[in-house]
């Protein structure tokens, strides 16, 4: 994802949409770059996980009527945080501020929620756009997890 070439003019026109029947097999054709295939799970992976996390929602992205990425975010059994687990913008539409944009409206709506706790993100230490992205939204390092990822953390007071 490159930050730099964001463009202002889709910012306001990402809709986010709950993951359903009709449009999970959508969902899963979505692919990041290859580059990027050794940071992410699998669309198919995080549908599936989520199946075992009562507590987080997967979205998809749309940009206008097109399937453009996928997010996965709930509140962490282990620690009780919210987290965003997963962000994905398929390659075709990445470089538009897709990424950027989608994060903005998943930190608005965790925020909105009564029992909005500090929101938390880990990525791979290798993972460089990743790293500036949340940088660019606030989100402060804490260090590395025990499963390697950097660990960051945005607060609630944020």
């Amino acid at each position: 994802m490159d930050l730099n070439s964001a463009k202002g003019d889709t910012a306001m026109t990402l809709i986010l949409k709950e993951v359903t029947s009709e449009n999970w097999e959508e969902c899963i054709t979505l692919q990041p770059r290859e580059d990027q295939k050794p940071f992410i799970a699998s669309n198919v992976y995080s549908l599936a996980q989520s199946k075992f996390l009562p507590n987080f929602e997967t979205l998809a992205v749309y940009k206008d009527r097109i399937m453009v990425g996928f997010v996965m975010f709930g509140i962490d059994p282990d620690d009780s945080q919210y987290w965003i687990y997963r962000l994905m913008i398929d390659s075709r539409y990445q470089g538009k501020g897709y990424g950027l944009e989608t994060m903005k409206q998943v930190i608005d709506r965790i925020k909105a929620k009564p029992d909005a706790t500090n929101i938390m993100v880990a990525y791979h230490p290798e993972n460089q756009a990743a790293a500036a992205l949340y940088e660019r939204l606030g989100f402060k390092v804490l260090g590395k997890a025990p499963w390697g990822e950097i660990m960051t953390c945005l607060s609630n007071a944020d």
